[in-house]
């Protein structure tokens, strides 16, 4: 069988098959999530109600959350290749789908690679480490901000049960404020630190792979990161319509504060998004549960973005794949 052959093979028989794993596989750990059948049918029970536009209202905000991750992505890759706004859109939905089942974000940057030429493809690797960089520094800033917050709620409130626990506290405040100094500094010296490692030999042999990281400038990046507080403020607007809608009475700004802290968590907690409700309900108890003895609704709430923003999504990323062609002819 002849190279071009192959090519065919590769692009029209492997992406159905990724496809259709990929489906069987989402509704499979659907169905198998601890405490989703509860959650789901608060969900369902909201549909309806004069507070219904709510969920309607995260619906959208998660169009607008991905449509800003396509916009910075597009951005990230412009150096090494022009994309449309869709075909940037479908390569973060496809990456997304990926994703739920490949850890440590690989199979985000591999599905987006699937969208890129021939010899762009692990070119748009770094560039896209770059994107996620931003998104960290804007979590730990805003969760360092929870944290000091959280600390003052147990002082105040919990003395006596947290006592013991405010010292790692205080040295989880005092790590992510250094590790969010450090990230930052990174960030905007980005030129010279490729430059740096360039003079490594073992780097050097990477060079093509990061050599344009080099072109963004102070205003590109300062532009990356609004993107990236942007979709935090989306994600925050999210939970708070959610918990308003399913009845988890915590003021507005604890509320906020307390949703920063549970997605500083959740960046350290490792784990595969696919299984991500659970771990989002359990951590959820304990945080809001400070503040809030429901229960339920905070359960639904974290399914319900578990849904909105990462199932649904992921679905559509799954059929994205079929259009995707592995190989250029």
């Amino acid at each position: 069988m002849n190279k071009k052959r192959v090519k065919v093979v590769i692009n029209y028989i492997l992406g159905p098959l990724l496809f259709l794993f990929l489906s069987y596989s989402i509704f499979n750990q659907i169905k198998h999530q601890d405490n989703l059948e509860q959650s789901w049918k608060a969900i369902v029970s909201s549909l309806t109600g004069t507070d219904a536009w709510k969920l309607y209202a995260v619906v959208l905000l998660s169009v607008l959350n991905w449509g800003l991750e396509s916009r910075k992505w597009q951005i990230l890759v412009k150096p090494i290749q022009e994309i449309s706004f869709l075909k940037a859109f479908k390569a973060i939905l496809t990456g997304l789908s990926l994703s739920l089942f490949i850890p440590n974000r690989l199979g985000e940057y591999l599905g987006r690679m699937l969208f890129m030429n021939e010899g762009n493809k692990l070119r748009s690797i770094a560039l896209t480490v770059v994107g996620s960089i931003s998104q960290i520094i804007v979590t730990l800033i805003c969760g360092l901000t929870g944290f000091v917050f959280l600390r003052k709620l147990l002082m105040d409130s919990f003395i006596g049960e947290w006592a013991g626990k405010i010292f790692w506290i205080n040295a989880i405040i005092v790590i992510v404020a250094l590790v969010s100094f450090l990230l930052l500094l990174l960030y905007f010296k980005l030129k010279k630190v490729v430059q740096w490692f360039g003079n490594w030999k073992l780097v050097q042999r990477l060079q093509f792979f990061i050599e344009h990281v080099k072109d963004f400038n102070a205003f590109t990046l300062t532009t990356i990161l609004r993107l990236s507080f942007l979709r935090y403020v989306v994600f925050i607007v999210q939970y708070i319509l959610l918990f308003q809608l399913f009845g988890v009475g915590i003021p507005l700004p604890e509320m906020a504060l307390m949703v920063s802290v549970l997605f500083l968590v959740l960046i350290i907690v490792p784990t595969l998004p696919i299984a991500d409700v659970g771990v989002r309900g359990e951590i959820g108890i304990q945080l809001f549960g400070l503040l809030s003895a429901n229960n339920v609704g905070i359960l639904a709430a974290a399914a319900g973005i578990w849904l909105i923003n990462l199932i649904v999504p992921a679905i559509a990323g799954a059929l994205f794949i079929l259009s995707v062609k592995l190989f250029d002819r």
